[in-house]
């Protein structure tokens, strides 16, 4: 077997690093698997770790990642902190010897990123960011589509990712230490869908009204491709926009609606045709499909998935920079 692979006959064992909400409803959709099971979480408090432990009926609970990445029973880990901790969380997994699903953004900067790839692949550890609406089956099923023609050559992407605020001066979102900011926080997902339809962007422009800590609020983003296709992007913590996304192309469009980076549903309008409404039933829900990808991949020895492929997480998180720069945002880390 190779490093980290977990045999087929068995349950996944995950580790959860962070008490959080998104850890929460991670674990929670988790533990409704069958083949899958939570043996242990870790907090920087053992407090923390207990009351998440209790809710949720964890067997171990430790007040110290070193103590969980150390155990021996836990297969794979999940991290969960907010994505300032990511490098640090992620980077003591991988180096305990322990395969890695981290959440989005991935890290800070490009830099952090190239960091923990590096990490896995030296090792030969399996490293997935959390992107869960690549693992997403309607958004497989729309990429399908694009790729077969069904909207001919793609001309423009839109999405959009605003939360209404507002957010106190105190809160992560205004902490450059933290990453704060919409751009890490939420820009990541209309980049990664523009990016999974067109692959890195040739040009990227960017436009943001900054926190007097040096976060951005609110940013619209121009990406450009040689190909002549556009990508009109924003994300906001001042507004609450839409949250949808939409593919125009030569020969047709794509509507997504509302929640774009989970869909359950997809609009397509071919050129002459009536409107189609595609759907895509697979048995799971919420974040149960990229945990899946993770336990597929882990089981046959992949140290990579194909869905999200680590070459494309590096990619985003150099748009991201790319975007920073232009706004003039600037992390601790970024020194």
């Amino acid at each position: 077997m190779t490093a980290g692979q977990v045999a087929q006959d068995r349950a996944v064992r995950w580790g959860v690093v962070a008490t959080g909400g998104i850890a929460a409803r991670f674990t929670a959709d988790v533990l409704e698997m069958a083949d899958a099971e939570v043996v242990a979480v870790a907090s920087r408090s053992d407090a923390a770790a207990k009351e998440f432990a209790g809710r949720f009926g964890i067997p171990r609970a430790y007040g110290e990642w070193a103590a969980l990445v150390a155990d021996e029973e836990v297969d794979v880990v999940y991290v969960a902190t907010p994505h300032s901790a990511h490098r640090a969380a992620a980077g003591l997994a991988l180096a305990a010897g322990k395969p890695v699903l981290c959440e989005k953004a991935f890290t800070l900067n490009a830099r952090e990123a190239g960091e923990l790839v590096s990490l896995a692949r030296d090792r030969g550890l399996f490293l997935m960011e959390a992107m869960w609406m690549y693992c997403n089956p309607v958004i497989r099923r729309m990429v399908e589509l694009v790729r077969d023609g069904a909207i001919g050559d793609i001309r423009t992407v839109q999405a959009d990712f605003g939360l209404q605020g507002p957010f106190a001066a105190d809160h992560r979102l205004r902490d450059p230490a933290l990453g704060g900011g919409a751009v890490l926080d939420l820009g990541v997902y209309p980049v990664s869908f523009a990016q999974l339809l067109l692959g890195e962007p040739d040009r990227v422009q960017a436009e943001a009204l900054l926190s007097p800590e040096g976060v951005d609020l609110n940013t619209g983003m121009l990406l450009g491709w040689d190909s002549g296709a556009t990508a009109l992007l924003t994300c906001s913590v001042t507004a609450g926009t839409p949250v949808t996304a939409a593919v125009t192309g030569t020969a047709g469009r794509i509507e997504v609606p509302a929640g774009f980076f989970h869909p359950e549903r997809f609009v397509l309008h071919r050129d002459g045709a009536e409107p189609e409404e595609f759907t895509a039933a697979s048995g799971l829900h919420g974040m149960q499909h990229e945990a899946a990808e993770v336990m597929r991949c882990l089981r046959a020895g992949e140290p990579e998935s194909p869905l999200v492929p680590l070459d494309g997480t590096l990619a985003v998180m150099r748009t991201l920079d790319a975007v920073r720069d232009r706004i003039g945002v600037r992390f601790p880390v970024d020194a």
